[in-house]
């Protein structure tokens, strides 16, 4: 994804055949900060962000059949 300095970003995490229980995070961002917000994430890139960022979130839940966890890693880039 790509974000100004300063600026925020809310992503709601959604898969068309997976009921989420449960997000958290594996790895969080060197510069900006991240929460976890019910079903998703908010990250707030820092004013002065010298690069690219990234973090990683684990999301558990249920599948069609069975229980699955999935691994989702971001890359941000400054705009």
């Amino acid at each position: 994804m790509s974000i100004a300095p300063g600026a925020d970003c809310i992503q709601g995490l959604r898969w068309s055949y997976m009921q989420i229980f449960n997000v958290s995070v594996v790895s969080g961002p060197s510069w900006g900060q991240l929460a976890v917000v019910g079903s998703g994430f908010r990250y707030s890139a820092g004013n002065e962000t010298p690069g690219a960022d990234k973090f990683t979130l684990v999301i558990s839940g249920k599948g069609r059949h069975h229980r699955e966890t999935s691994i989702l890693e971001v890359e941000v880039n400054p705009q």
